[in-house]
């Protein structure tokens, strides 16, 4: 994963490693470093962050041996990454639903996203990952537009043996997903996911109308699924999402395939909220918490 990105990093290091720390040596290997991030998928806003936070630390810098230069730009570059990707707020989502039940109340889960990002999968993913922790859970189909999406829902429901909660296609979304929390609140269900309908950022009638289904149910946290594979859109998708409806988390999607990476820098940079999972595979165990240390270790090795 992400091997492009580490190729970039690596680059960058060497090269200022091997130059003089002033503004004149440090501008054409930037410049080049800039168009290398882009093509990687990091937004131009990250890209210009990321530049400049290193230009600002590194020019001028007294080092003695070539050893602890290159150490001192690396750590420079971690602590740069790692003030982009770790939010001010981060979510213990375990922790989060255990509250929840304690109180005899369901934590309720309202998936975002846009057709593609295999946001239905990843709700499934999701349950299997809750039930394993010991979480009774109870899955709402609110995707009331798109054919099939109800069954496809059903269907994980069917494999993980998990109670779907559904209407007839052309209802209310909101309907079903207060429905859901019902039947959960009545049933003693720790966790309630509600599947939405896909729908694209720039359709402002569909953002209302998801706008209105959260605010009917309330959701603990909205969490919006992105596809890491997709570049550029991923942190225009985040920020109009956010700017609409206002998400808690994000979940990036097919990162298994991501040979780039920069979606995550970009994703979190927009809208300053954690990434709480990333989809690795296909099965439903294919589900791994993101660690924003263990993510920025991994693209500077």
């Amino acid at each position: 994963m992400f091997d492009r990105l580490k190729s970039g990093l690596k680059g960058l290091v060497t090269k200022v490693t091997t130059t003089e720390l002033t503004t004149e040596s440090l501008d054409p290997i930037l410049s080049e470093f800039t168009m290398n991030l882009a093509e990687n998928d990091v937004a131009f806003p990250v890209v210009d962050r990321i530049c400049d936070d290193l230009k600002k630390r590194l020019v001028g810098l007294q080092i003695k041996r070539l050893e602890d230069r290159k150490k001192i730009v690396e750590e420079n570059l971690r602590q740069i990454l790692l003030e982009i990707m770790i939010p001010e707020k981060t979510i213990n989502l375990l922790e989060k639903i255990e509250e929840k039940k304690q109180k005899k109340e369901p934590f309720i889960l309202l998936f975002v996203g846009i057709n593609g990002t295999g946001k239905t999968t990843t709700i499934a993913k999701i349950a299997n990952f809750l039930r394993n922790k010991g979480h009774s859970v109870v899955l709402a189909g609110a995707d009331t537009y798109r054919a099939g999406s109800i069954e496809q829902l059903e269907e994980h429901g069917k494999r993980l043996g998990l109670r779907v909660i559904k209407h007839n296609y052309g209802g209310d979304p909101a309907a079903v997903a207060y429905d859901a929390i019902n039947h959960a609140k009545a049933h003693g269900v720790n966790v309630v996911l509600i599947d939405t309908a896909g729908r694209m950022q720039t359709n402002q009638n569909l953002m209302n109308e998801l706008a209105k289904i959260k605010r009917i149910v309330s959701p603990d946290l909205t969490i919006l699924t992105l596809d890491s594979l997709i570049g550029n859109d991923a942190f225009m998708q985040a920020e109009e999402f956010h700017k609409s409806i206002g998400i808690d988390a994000t979940i990036l999607t097919k990162a298994d395939a991501d040979v780039k990476g920069g979606s995550a820098l970009s994703v979190t940079y927009v809208t300053q909220k954690p990434i709480l999972f990333i989809g690795v595979g296909q099965t439903y165990d294919d589900l791994e918490f993101f660690i924003p240390t263990n993510f920025v270790k991994m693209i500077l090795q």
